[in-house]
């Protein structure tokens, strides 16, 4: 049997949601790690699998697949047993499919990208006012997304959630801890999803290493919220 490789880095939020899906659906495989910052991503072999050079990518015998909302959609549609982390009903699909397009328009690109550009690429000091309304405002349609179920797409946990809390765990330790007064549904799933038991080990040991990195460039001011954030974590602030 082959056994898929998953290639990236772990402080990388989509290829942790790819981690928490391999670990979901029980499956055998791989993880490679790549040092970015000497360009094994460059390398020749490399762009030959995925000329667009970004993590993660997934190795499935002769499929080489980027994009983590592509790879962690493909991994349920050919290895999982059963259709409840990707529903097949067109409607619950598309549900999930809406909140994959939220995390990597809004949340990943439009919010995490920007703010790291502007602190490790473009030498900020602080934290812009305008991208942190920005990322209250994303907190607060996820809130929303809330309303009446526990799992962001609907009673199941689904791929949609993996590839969220991948994203919004890294933010809630690193910029701009999620308030469980301002968002207490947001607060009890985020707690949810840190019960899981492979959570830890998939998910959050990769978003502190970058949250560490973060920190070490911005103001000591933030401290105590990135303390809280870590201890409603630890705890599980907010779990309902």
């Amino acid at each position: 049997m082959v056994i898929p490789i998953l290639y990236g880095t772990e402080s990388s939020p989509p290829v942790r949601a790819v981690l928490l899906t391999l670990r979901a659906l029980q499956l055998e495989h791989e993880f490679r790690p790549l040092d970015m910052q000497t360009g094994e991503h460059l390398e020749p072999e490399m762009l030959r699998k995925n000329p667009q050079h970004t993590v993660p990518m997934l190795e499935d015998g002769e499929a080489c697949i980027w994009d983590s909302h592509a790879i962690i959609g493909y991994l349920v549609n050919k290895y999982a047993t059963s259709d409840e982390l990707y529903p097949r009903d067109p409607l619950q699909r598309a549900v999930v499919d809406q909140r994959l397009h939220f995390e990597t328009g809004v949340l990943f690109h439009g919010i995490f990208k920007q703010l790291q550009r502007a602190l490790f690429k473009e030498g900020a000091t602080e934290v812009s006012k305008d991208r942190l309304a920005e990322l209250r405002d994303a907190y607060a349609l996820l809130e929303q997304f809330l309303a009446e179920n526990p799992y962001l797409a609907g009673p199941r946990l689904t791929i949609a959630d993996f590839s969220i809390v991948a994203t919004v765990s890294t933010l809630h330790l690193s910029y701009c801890p999620v308030d469980g007064s301002k968002y207490p549904k947001l607060s009890a799933w985020l707690a949810r999803l840190s019960a899981q038991p492979f959570y830890e080990e998939d998910n959050l040991r990769g978003a502190r290493e970058l949250a560490d990195r973060i920190r070490a460039k911005l103001p000591k001011q933030f401290d105590k919220l990135w303390q809280k954030a870590f201890e409603d974590i630890k705890s599980g602030a907010g779990k309902q």
